[in-house]
């Protein structure tokens, strides 16, 4: 798939950052282009990736402070000069465009609704938030500011694709190195992600293509995603029951959003060695997806790469009814000093006034 990226605030210019280096490094070239857009000078100068301060004329290139409606005042006043850094970068070949903010950071939870929003206006290709939920850790304003900014964003998105925090926080970790590591991880994932239809190497038995991917995002509003690898033999009979255990252990301890299970819709890519991919194996993964999830559409296909494991990425759309979205959720609406009791239906969280949206 080909994607550009707009990373908002500074965690999500890091992890566009980190999403570009792994596409260079994999030589998927799928990463059509990026820009890391902010409102605190210091959080752009490190990048790797062209950049844009906005805000200036308000908060002179020195951050908003966590204030997400002022994030969201900016990038609302700046929006036009975001899009014109973008010619170039979102062409005639871009299929869809990923906008990736820390959702509890004021620019990037403020910034991103009203960017996608934009988006959506000017282009007619998906647009889709990569949003990165804080952890339980982060602090009451984090909390608060992440409710608010999931709640719009997901009215704007064509879809949310979530990453926990929490996901892959290993226990006595700094928070820098934290930070750094679940980048890394999120990177490896997305990239696999975005590289379907972009073959490097052997061709696909079973096509996994861009339409796969924006046909599975379009039956929900929210995403995660989840991944396993393991040794596979050089014999592909062997490897029928390794990519069945490898699907299981990527839906049930891989995933993005932890906890998370239900969904409207699949889709399973199985990688590795064209050789070495049992097609019993992949059909057998995607019919136990299918049942584990309660969905009827999970679409499967193999991605060949030049490698002695065998991965299974595992895509989910429509999982509004996570047990984990609804203890954030929970916490969000706590932070912000509203009623903490849980509604009912998680789902129903998008469609009252308990957390107020950003607009």
């Amino acid at each position: 798939m080909k994607a550009a990226l707009v990373g908002v605030g500074q965690a999500g210019g890091k992890l566009t950052e980190a999403l570009v280096r792994n596409d260079r490094e994999n030589g998927y070239g799928a990463v059509q282009g990026a820009l890391a857009v902010n409102t605190a000078r210091q959080d752009l100068t490190p990048l790797d990736i062209p950049t844009l301060l906005i805000g200036q004329s308000v908060v002179s290139g020195d951050g908003v402070g966590g204030e997400n409606e002022l994030g969201a005042e900016l990038m609302e006043e700046d929006t036009r000069e975001v899009v014109n850094a973008l010619d170039g970068t979102i062409t005639s070949r871009t299929e869809a465009v990923f906008v990736v903010a820390g959702l509890g950071g004021g620019t990037g939870s403020g910034g991103a609704p009203v960017l996608v929003r934009e988006l959506k206006r000017v282009y007619d290709i998906p647009v889709y938030c990569l949003g990165v939920l804080p952890g339980r850790n982060e602090g009451a304003l984090y909390q608060a500011n992440a409710g608010r900014s999931l709640k719009t964003v997901v009215r704007e998105a064509d879809n949310t694709l979530l990453v926990d925090n929490d996901a892959w926080h290993a226990s006595g970790e700094s928070v820098t190195d934290a930070y750094a590591a679940i980048n890394d991880t999120v990177a490896h994932r997305i990239g696999l992600l975005l590289a379907a239809g972009e073959v490097t190497d052997g061709v696909a038995e079973s096509v996994v293509d861009s339409s796969e991917i924006i046909n599975t995002l379009r039956n929900g509003s929210m995403a995660a995603i989840g991944y396993a690898n393991a040794d596979a033999s050089p014999d592909p009979e062997e490897n029928i029951n390794v990519v069945t255990s490898t699907a299981r252990k990527s839906l049930l301890t891989g995933m993005s959003v932890p906890e998370t299970t239900d969904a409207d819709a699949a889709l399973v890519i199985v990688a590795g060695h064209p050789d070495r991919i049992p097609r019993k194996g992949v059909e057998r993964a995607r019919r136990w997806i299918e049942d584990e999830t309660g969905s009827t559409q999970v679409r499967g296909g193999d991605y060949p790469l030049e490698s002695d494991q065998i991965a299974v990425l595992v895509l989910l759309s429509g999982i509004t009814r996570s047990p984990r979205i609804e203890s954030f959720l929970d916490r969000a609406r706590e932070a912000a000093n509203t009623d903490p009791d849980p509604e009912p239906d998680p789902a129903e969280a998008f469609q009252n006034d308990d957390l107020d949206g950003l607009f």
